[in-house]
């Protein structure tokens, strides 16, 4: 990816936090709640979670959205709209 379109991850707020938080071997509510306080106080979050969701990102908290969350706003905005 060319780096002007990632530019943005050096202002992140994970910048400077352990890996591990935003990338668990296995994920625990409680985990997942330490990352998302991170990403809420975040000046990339819409950059951050923009890039997930267009890249299909399968793992970690991005954006402040688990995979699962990822997966449910990808298939409703790529759903047709109910007329």
């Amino acid at each position: 990816m060319p780096t002007q379109e990632i530019s943005w991850l050096r202002r992140g707020a994970c910048r400077s936090s352990d890996p591990d938080l935003f990338f668990p071997l296995a994920p625990t509510p409680a985990q997942e709640a330490r990352a998302k306080a991170v990403c809420a106080g975040c000046q990339v979050l819409r950059e951050c979670r923009s890039y997930a969701l267009s890249a299909g990102e399968a793992e970690g908290i991005w954006g402040g959205l688990t995979p699962e969350e990822r997966r449910r706003g990808r298939l409703t905005t790529s759903s047709p709209a109910a007329t």
